[in-house]
């Protein structure tokens, strides 16, 4: 198991432009099908597709974690949360409508909401069959059809989505997998017959992924990185702040792309804060990831995790004081003792111009800084070229949501941290992309409107 005890758990052969090509066009095949099929018709496949996920929850689940490494109670919430968003888009098939517009002389106009055609969804590793669900699930809605490439880090579950769409009565095709790295992804963006792109990934590779859109004239969906603020003002709940930095940082060994990394916390509760954070981080069980009582799993793969130490080696260099953890862990198990294990890190001393603080470590370090004003904490907080999330711990609900207001950033929480209910759209600012997953917002990424304008009398010609 690759995840847990540092070994190879299987080989998936890589997807070439051929293999490419016969997905694209079995999908193009099935979505001729599917996209004229009702509203109402696609709405009960998907409604099976879910019951089917919910059934099989446990067994997912188990799949999941040993796919990417987190523990087996995060990954039942990310398989309940994947057959609530095939459940909440079977809702939405139905009710996709244009509206009807009245013009002079009993004219009229009407608009169409149309599907885009083959879609491509590139997924990434830190929640591969949610994010699959998430892409598919409104693509799917809309009467699209999908070719998913998963991370060629975890390619396992992405295959069991493909399994379960089959079973639940999709056309043929309509959900094609293809396995591979950047050469396979390259292959997806440059065919021809691909109408969308929507990516979930890395800063650098989305960048690519516009510039090969953009010579297709390809619409495209970006959810990038993050290097996202949490503010927790003196006022807050202290009980409750600790518990949301915790979940701003922790969750699937800190490699998700909103958490609230930069934890900014108002000088006068700086110290009980801090202490109380330290104290909980290092009562956090690190180990096998399929044992009921852990709470953070092994990292992706070696060299994430060598990545993620040299961010702790760069932060001590320049001057900031680990509190706790940033060690390597060896579990007790002797078939683990391969595994991608560190312990869960905060960092004090932290300052904003620290690459512990500016750049995305994607992996269980908090830096905490202190702050005095609330002026202060949000220009250093939108100091930053990303702007995917942001938190703010206070009792005062006015300052509560003059502040979001005020943050630059696409998802914004108060008093919680990394909830992402599927109803909510989810995406960011500046260079953590654009486009929108979840939500009605996602409808717009999936559909193209089509206006039919009609005469009632005589054409009015100048000629």
């Amino acid at each position: 198991f690759q995840t847990r005890l540092g070994r190879v758990l299987c080989k998936l052969p890589c997807s070439g432009e051929k293999e490419v090509d016969l997905a694209v066009q079995s999908a193009k095949a099935a979505f001729k099908i599917w996209s004229q099929m009702s509203g109402m018709e696609r709405c009960r496949v998907m409604l099976e597709a879910a019951r089917i996920i919910r059934e099989q929850r446990d067994e997912i689940a188990t799949m999941e974690t040993i796919n990417n490494g987190k523990s087996i109670i995060e990954a039942r919430v990310d398989i309940d949360v994947s057959w609530q968003c095939l459940e909440y888009y079977a809702g939405l098939a139905g009710s996709l409508a244009g509206e009807h517009i009245q013009l002079p002389g009993g004219s009229f106009g009407y608009t169409r909401r149309e599907p885009l055609g083959v879609c491509v969804g590139i997924g990434a590793w830190n929640y591969p069959f949610q994010i699959a669900c998430w892409k598919s699930g409104p693509a799917l809605a809309c009467g699209n059809a999908m070719v998913f490439k998963p991370s060629p880090f975890t390619p396992i579950s992405v295959v069991k989505l493909a399994e379960i769409f089959t079973e639940a009565g999709v056309p043929k095709g309509l959900f094609n997998v293809v396995q591979g790295g950047a050469a396979t992804g390259q292959f997806l963006c440059h065919h021809p017959d691909v109408a969308k792109i929507s990516f979930t990934g890395s800063v650098p590779t989305g960048m690519k992924i516009m510039e090969m859109a953009a010579k297709g004239i390809k619409p495209v969906t970006l959810e990038l990185g993050g290097k996202s603020p949490l503010i927790i003002f003196s006022d807050a709940d202290l009980e409750n702040a600790v518990k949301g930095a915790l979940m701003a940082n922790f969750l699937t060994q800190g490699e998700v792309c909103c958490n609230g990394t930069r934890v900014f916390v108002e000088r006068k509760i700086l110290d009980t804060f801090t202490k109380e954070v330290v104290k909980r981080t290092q009562k956090i069980k690190v180990g096998d990831p399929l044992l009921e009582d852990t709470r953070m799993g092994a990292l992706i793969n070696q060299p994430h995790l060598n990545r993620v130490q040299g961010f702790i080696k760069q932060a001590k260099e320049q001057g900031a004081e680990v509190l706790c953890g940033g060690d390597l862990y060896v579990p007790d198990d002797p078939k683990l003792k391969n595994g991608y294990y560190m312990r869960p890190c905060v960092l004090g001393n932290c300052k904003d111009d620290m690459t512990c603080v500016k750049e995305e470590i994607f992996g269980p370090v908090m830096a905490i800084l202190p702050f005095d004003t609330e002026e202060e904490v949000v220009e250093r907080a939108n100091t930053t070229k990303f702007g995917l999330a942001g938190g703010v711990f206070t009792r005062d609900i006015q300052k509560a949501h003059r502040v979001v207001a005020a943050l630059k950033a696409g998802m914004c929480f108060i008093n919680n941290y990394n909830v992402s209910p599927v109803e909510l759209p989810f995406g960011g600012y500046k260079f953590s992309g654009f486009g929108r997953e979840n939500g009605r917002a996602a409808i717009e990424y999936y559909s193209q409107l089509k206006t039919v304008c009609v005469e009632m009398g005589d054409v009015e010609s100048v000629f």
